[in-house]
C-alpha cells in the first residue's frame, strides 16, 4: 500500500516577497503544504486490521483464509456457517511416535505386511459410520421432519453450535505399503486430532500408523484455485483475490445464515 502512488500534497496559499526583491511588496502563491510531504509525514498507512480464519499449526500446509478490514467481520461470519474442511492425510504403517507425526520421537516400531487395501478401507467405512451418528446427534435436527428433509437436499445438515471435531467424510485415496493417504472432511477439528486420527488407524489395523502430511485444500468455499503463494503477496493480487471471492462469500453467507 505504502509504495502505492498516493495522492498530490495539498496545497495552500502562502504571501511570499515579489521575484527581484523590489518594493511590489508581496504576492499571493500556492505552495505544497510541507506536512504532507512523505519525509514529514512518514509512511502513510501504519496499522493494517488483518484477522485470521482457521488455524493451520506449523506442521500443515495448504489453505489458510485472512480477512483484511471488513473482511475480519465476515471471517466471524463464515465461522458462524460452520463450514466443512477438506484434508489430504499422509500416512506411514510400521511407526509410532509421541506425537503421532514422522517428526516426533519414534516409540515403537510394527510390521505392516498383512495390511491391504481392503482392511484399511473397512476401518475408514467404520470411522465415518461413527461420526455419521454423532453429526446427527450435535446437529438437533428431528430426522423425520420435512426441515431435515430440506437441509439434507441442500447439504446443511451440521452442526451449528461448537461440538466435538467431526468427520464428514473420509476415503483412501493412495495405498503403497507403507504409505497411504486419506482424504478427510471434517468440522472443528485441529491438525493434531488429524495426525491422532492416523494414529488410531495404525492400531485398528494391528499395527502403527504415523502421519506425513496434513494439507487443507479446502476451507468452506475457499479452495487452492483461490489461494496465493508467498510469491503473490502483493497489493494487486491480495486486492484481486479479495474481488474474486466476493460474490461466493456472499453467497454462503445469505444461503447458510439468512
Amino acid at each position: 500500500l505504502n509504495a502505492a502512488p498516493g495522492r498530490a500534497p495539498r496545497q495552500h496559499v502562502r504571501f511570499l516577497p515579489a521575484p527581484g526583491g523590489g518594493a511590489a511588496g508581496l504576492v499571493a502563491v500556492r505552495v505544497p503544504v510541507l506536512a504532507d510531504h512523505p519525509l514529514v509525514r512518514g509512511p502513510r498507512f501504519r496499522r493494517l486490521k488483518i484477522g485470521a480464519g482457521h488455524p493451520l499449526d506449523t506442521k500443515a500446509s495448504g489453505v489458510f483464509v485472512l480477512g483484511i478490514g471488513h473482511g475480519t467481520k465476515l471471517l466471524t461470519d463464515l465461522y458462524n456457517c460452520h463450514l466443512t474442511k477438506v484434508y489430504t492425510v499422509g500416512g506411514l504403517f510400521g511407526k509410532a511416535a509421541d506425537d503421532f507425526s514422522d517428526t516426533g520421537k519414534l516409540i515403537e516400531k510394527t510390521t505392516f505386511d498383512h495390511i491391504s487395501r481392503e482392511k484399511l478401507e473397512r476401518i475408514v467405512a467404520v470411522i465415518q459410520g461413527t461420526n455419521h451418528k454423532a453429526l446427527l446427534m450435535h446437529s438437533n435436527i428431528d430426522m423425520k421432519t420435512q426441515e431435515a428433509y430440506e437441509l439434507a437436499v441442500k447439504g446443511l445438515i451440521r452442526p451449528m453450535e461448537k461440538s466435538p471435531p467431526l468427520i464428514t467424510a473420509i476415503r483412501c485415496l493412495q495405498f503403497a505399503l507403507p504409505e497411504f493417504q486419506l482424504e478427510i472432511h471434517c468440522l472443528h477439528e485441529t491438525q493434531q486430532y488429524l495426525r491422532k486420527i492416523v494414529h488410531e488407524i495404525g492400531l485398528e489395523l494391528k499395527s502403527s500408523a504415523v502421519c506425513t502430511q496434513v494439507r487443507r485444500i479446502r476451507d468452506g468455499v475457499f479452495t487452492l484455485d483461490d489461494a496465493l503463494l508467498r510469491t503473490q503477496w502483493d497489493l494487486q493480487s491480495v486486492q484481486n483475490a479479495i474481488w474474486d471471492c466476493q460474490l461466493k462469500v456472499k453467497t454462503e453467507l445469505e444461503k447458510t445464515l439468512g
